[in-house]
């Protein structure tokens, strides 16, 4: 496999191969990430076909590191575009913000009492509270929508476990976001 670097240099030499390496290197992980979210085969060949032209309009100039975070955002909110535009239900996206959503408060009532960006670093610093494989199947279920299965499979863990661990997570989130006058 191609290290990042070289692709990131096929990039700035605006050659077609740097989305041939990238989709070689990572196009698994770009293609469950958007799969968890939109779980339609065409949509999804459609949002990576949209990141990688995205990842092609913005490198140059910027030179992103670590690129498969970089790569993963974008293809995350071009998926979540896709998601929106026709309200897949039943994707593990839907299951996952289901969850989570008794633990932020109304969008509207957010938006009022304190800026997404806030709420995002007032998330952010409650994760690093957390041990780091909380963190992980935190972010493994709420960024990219993985099921409980997969992340029962990536820690070593039972589902029954991890859905247990999220219940948790998701109290003390809860309760954190209170104690920051951000859910009242």
């Amino acid at each position: 496999m191609m290290e990042d670097k070289k692709i990131i240099d096929l990039f700035f030499k605006r050659s077609e191969q740097a989305i041939q390496e990238l989709d070689n290197k990572y196009g698994k992980i770009f293609y469950k990430l958007s799969n968890n979210i939109v779980n339609n085969k065409q949509d999804v060949e459609e949002c990576l076909n949209d990141a990688y032209l995205g990842a092609w309009n913005t490198i140059p100039p910027q030179e992103p590191n670590p690129l498969l975070s970089y790569i993963c955002k974008i293809v995350r909110n071009v998926s979540l575009k896709a998601y929106w535009k026709d309200k897949k239900q039943n994707s593990i996206y839907t299951v996952a913000m289901h969850e989570i959503e008794s633990c932020i408060a109304d969008n509207k009532t957010t938006e009022n009492e304190i800026q997404a960006k806030e709420l995002a670093h007032i998330i952010e610093k409650f994760l690093d509270t957390l041990s780091k494989e909380n963190r992980i199947i935190f972010i493994k279920r709420y960024w990219f929508c993985d099921s409980y299965k997969d992340i029962a499979k990536y820690t070593g863990l039972s589902e029954k476990n991890i859905s247990v661990r999220l219940t948790r997570i998701r109290e003390k989130l809860k309760k954190h976001l209170i104690e920051m006058e951000v859910l009242l």
